[in-house]
Formats: structure tokens, sequence, C-alpha cells
């Protein structure tokens, strides 16, 4: 069995990063309604085991579905994935189609995970968003992916070959938020930047016409009913910077990909974020410093993964 895949290679929970993606395109919203695709795999593939644990499977080979198929082994009660750029947390084995072998698997070791998002597989495995869309945290699905869906690349990195079908059992530890959920909290915004949100969830952020702060400002403007945020997690999170001078957006992962290491960007930012809960909106006002004009940050905390070793 191969211990490396090219497709997997960028989502250890070690590493915590996610590789940069194309705009995401939402789903069904927080209703998102999940529709099995089975095809009959279910009579191909039988699943059993602990979620989070290396899974027992048993293959009828071989496996020669014309069309991919996947079905919910165990449906969890986590949050919906509603949109590409969703982070999940997934364990993860592939066999052959064809010899019923595995082929790859992560470590399956406890605490540990892949973090991932269904735009991360889109490019060299298409097949798999229609396999995560709309899962739910806690849940396990056992696909069986064509040639064509599962990707060339992909099939040669675990060394499947050209015609073989991909067995791909996923545990999906855990799902993040999409967006900032709580209650709206109420600050005295005279001076401050006023934040106004889409539906999905992206900030517009208008920047008054007074002179910057001089001191770093913080406001929780929606507070979140997750655990609070310490120092030993990397964060998932939703930035957007705009500067205060010309009311400018100077980056915004909305639309991309959640940033999990904002400590090495803007580490004051990262700082003033100790002490909130997940699910939580934060403004945080830097002010002008070395140069460069003051900054006003909006940040959703999406989640908090505890870093190994911690």
């Amino acid at each position: 069995m191969r211990k490396t895949s090219a497709v997997l290679a960028s989502l250890s929970l070690a590493a915590i990063a996610l590789t940069g993606c194309s705009a995401s395109a939402n789903f069904a919203g927080a209703a998102c309604d999940r529709t099995s695709h089975a095809n009959g795999i279910e009579n191909a593939v039988t699943v059993t085991g602990e979620l989070g644990d290396a899974p027992d499977v048993t293959i009828y080979s071989p496996v020669e579905n014309a069309e991919s198929a996947y079905t919910d082994v165990i449906v969890g009660d986590g949050a919906p994935v509603v949109d590409d750029q969703q982070v999940m947390q997934l364990q993860m084995s592939i066999y052959s189609g064809s010899t019923g072998e595995q082929v790859f698997a992560t470590t399956y070791e406890s605490g540990s995970g892949s973090l991932s998002n269904i735009a991360n597989w889109a490019a060299e495995s298409p097949g798999m968003a229609d396999v995560f869309e709309c899962i739910t945290g806690g849940s396990r699905v056992v696909a069986s992916l064509t040639p064509e869906d599962f990707g060339a690349a992909s099939a040669s990195s675990v060394g499947l070959g050209a015609d073989d079908r991909a067995i791909v059992v996923i545990d999906v530890l855990q799902t993040y938020l999409s967006k900032a959920e709580g209650s709206l909290q109420f600050n005295d915004a005279r001076g401050l930047p006023t934040v106004v949100r889409a539906p999905d969830g992206t900030p517009g952020v208008i920047i008054p016409d007074a002179d910057a702060p001089t001191e770093l400002v913080q406001q929780t403007l929606i507070k979140g009913d997750g655990a609070k945020v310490d120092e030993t997690q990397a964060l998932i999170l939703n930035v957007t910077a705009v500067g205060w001078d010309d009311k400018k957006v100077q980056n915004t992962s909305w639309g991309t990909t959640p940033i999990l290491d904002l400590q090495s960007t803007a580490p004051t930012v990262a700082e003033a974020l100790l002490g909130e809960t997940v699910g939580s909106q934060v403004l945080v006002v830097t002010p002008a410093a070395d140069g460069a004009s003051a900054t006003a940050y909006v940040v959703d905390i999406l989640g908090a993964v505890t870093t190994p070793g911690q």
C-alpha cells in the first residue's frame, strides 16, 4: 500500500495548511438536503467499525459501476457542508475496485485527521464534490468513483490502473462553520467601521470619515457559542482587511479559502482573537505603523484545531 498521495499531501493536520482555490459555489444553505446516490454500491461494499477508527471493509470485486456512486454508512449530526470552501476534518481509506486491495489510508491516530474542503478536491478529483455535498460532521460515506471522476492524477498517485474504480471510505470527523453564527452584540460604533453581511456571511466594511484610532481597537460583533480559543490552537478563519485611508479591501479569504495561519501574516490580530469563542465575528482595527495605514479586520472564527503536541 502506498503511504503518500498527491491529492492528500497538502491536507495534513500536522501541516495545518489549505491550498488556495477558486471562488466558492453555495449549495442549499443551512437547510442543505443530503441525497444518496447509492446505485447499488451498498451491495458491492460493506463497511463496519467505529467512526474515526480504521474501517473493516469487504469489497466484492471487481466493482465496475458505469457511474460514480456513494451512500452514507453513518449519518452524523454535525453541521452540513453548505459550500465548497467549508473546512472538514477527515480520515480516509482508498481501495482498488478491481482487486479489493487497500492502496491508501490516513493514520487513524486518535486526535489526528486531514483538513480539507471540496475546492481542494475538485481540481484533481472532481467526483469528490458530489460525495461531500451537504454531508454532515460525524458521518461515514462509502463511494465508488469512476476513473474520470476520481481523476487521472489522483489514481496515479495511489497506484490505481487507468480503468480501475476507486473505492473510498471517508470518515468526516468534524465539519467547521461556513460563517460566524451566534448572537449580535451591541457596540458603541461611533468613529469605528460598520459591518454589513450578505446572506452567506460575506462582510462589507464601511470605513467612517473620521481619524483612525491611534491604539488597537477590538469589538465582538457576533458572539459565538463555541469554546474559547487559546494559543495552543490553529484557528480556521475568514478574514477581510480594509485600509482605513483608502477604504479599499486589501485582502479577503471570502470566496477563496479560509485562513489557518493568521499568526504569520497579522500576529497582532491573531493575538486579539485569544479568548474569543468559536462562531464569533470580531472587528480588530490596528493603528498606522511603520508607514502603513491603519487597517480594519473583520474576522469570522469558524473553528479551532489543537495543534499536534499540545
